[in-house]
């Protein structure tokens, strides 16, 4: 197991590109379980979550090569059950259920895993089959799905944190296949699943709305290969964003899609962080003294959840009182105690965060608990005096690509190291 160990105190100053977004690929691969044909995927991030999806669908029966940042897939003949050895590893490998259903009409997938950051149930994914005929049925770990026909209905995906946007992912692929027209209500609106859609149409399907709370599916008898390129990652770019302000350099992110990111670009300009836009690419530095501000998770196009405990280690450094208040995760601070053995002071009521900002960070050893906890401590530990080491960074690994590296090119002194 590895860990990092970053000597704080050095500004960040340079250029970063962002890699493809972790949030759109996984379900755009397994997209490709819809056709026959083989179907190339660019932009490809090289993380072990997508290492883990590329093994489920092999273990499915498809041809997977992976050649750089390209994947091509070929699922000639697939089986419609997934491992649990594997499904368990990734939460966002439930995707490949829609797909399966869509396909085979039947799917039996293990029950899913991933990061401890409270309840994330599937049931509106299955309310979405069920809507489409799906008979449901949950058994020892497994979920199965199964019917003759799917047929186009209309139905309500909102939830009691909004909508959902794997579910919206999954009942769509199921829908591209369906007979008649689908209309999916309260619909995830975000950019991951507008990507998707865009390599559905690409592959034949007829979907309009996309982007919106209302999608609209017709059915079609079958899909064909297609080419995609990835979206870049909107949270790595927030990330690397409030990394720079938060170790006050400058640095100039490539390819970030600023569109995205309205409202990571708004908390930070409010606590004097200076945006500057040049087509995709972003010029962060920070403006000044920090000033605080109070920020409220919500879904697209509100302030993303992903970049919730990254902002927080970011506020830890602004003088004042800053408030987080989480709607999307109810157990999304477990970096809070993390963060205060570098020498933050924050509190926690009830769904609210208060953050006494102000305080010199100072290195300890930390444990990540999760994807973004992990960049959280990372971001706390570049701005802290003196050494951190971050362990348990596999869970980096998931959704960061060479983050290490990437902080190295920007001047960091950080340092990868395996634990006995």
């Amino acid at each position: 197991m590895d860990s990092l160990m970053i000597k704080g105190g050095v500004p960040l100053e340079g250029e970063v590109e962002i890699s493809g977004a972790k949030n759109a690929v996984l379900p755009i691969l397994a997209a490709t379980l819809l056709t026959a044909e083989p179907c190339v995927i660019r932009r490809v991030p090289n993380l072990s979550d997508v290492k883990f999806m590329c093994e489920i669908l092999r273990w499915l029966g498809a041809e997977v090569t992976l050649k750089g940042d390209t994947v091509r897939v070929q699922a000639k003949k697939i089986k419609g059950m997934a491992d649990y050895d594997l499904v368990r590893k990734m939460r966002g490998s439930i995707c490949i259920m829609g797909p399966l259903l869509g396909r085979l009409r039947k799917a039996r997938v293990s029950l899913p895993g991933g990061c401890v950051i409270g309840a994330r149930p599937i049931n509106l994914h299955l309310k979405g089959f069920e809507s489409l005929g799906a008979k449901i049925t949950i058994e020892s770990g497994y979920v199965q799905a199964a019917t003759r026909r799917l047929r186009g209905s209309e139905m309500f995906l909102g939830g009691r944190a909004g909508s959902t946007v794997l579910g919206t992912a999954n009942v769509m692929m199921a829908a591209v296949l369906a007979e008649g027209v689908t209309v999916i209500e309260s619909a995830a609106c975000e950019p991951e699943v507008v990507d998707l859609a865009n390599f559905l149409i690409a592959m034949g399907a007829k979907i309009t709305g996309v982007g919106s709370p209302t999608i609209l599916v017709t059915g079609v008898k079958e899909l064909h290969g297609a080419e995609h390129e990835v979206i870049p990652d909107r949270i790595e770019a927030a990330t690397f964003a409030i990394a720079a302000a938060a170790t006050d350099g400058e640095v100039t992110i490539k390819g970030a899609r600023p569109d995205h990111l309205h409202a990571v670009l708004d908390k930070l300009r409010a606590t004097g962080v200076s945006v500057t836009r040049r087509g995709n690419d972003m010029i962060v530095k920070r403006g000044g003294r920090l000033k605080p501000v109070d920020i409220t998770t919500l879904p697209y196009s509100g302030f993303p959840t992903d970049a919730q405990a990254q902002m927080m280690a970011l506020l830890t450094l602004t003088p004042g009182i800053s408030i987080i208040t989480e709607r999307i995760f109810e157990s999304r601070f477990m970096h809070v105690s993390e963060l205060t053995r570098l020498g933050a002071d924050i509190e926690i009521e009830g769904p609210s965060a208060i953050v006494k900002g102000g305080r010199p960070l100072s290195g300890a050893p930390v444990m990540a608990s999760d994807l973004r906890a992990s960049a959280a401590l990372v971001i706390a530990g570049l701005a802290a005096r003196g050494t951190t080491a971050v362990s348990r960074i596999y869970h980096l690994d998931r959704g960061y690509e060479n983050i290490d590296g990437k902080l190295r090119k920007l001047g960091a002194r950080v340092e990868r190291v395996s634990e006995s």
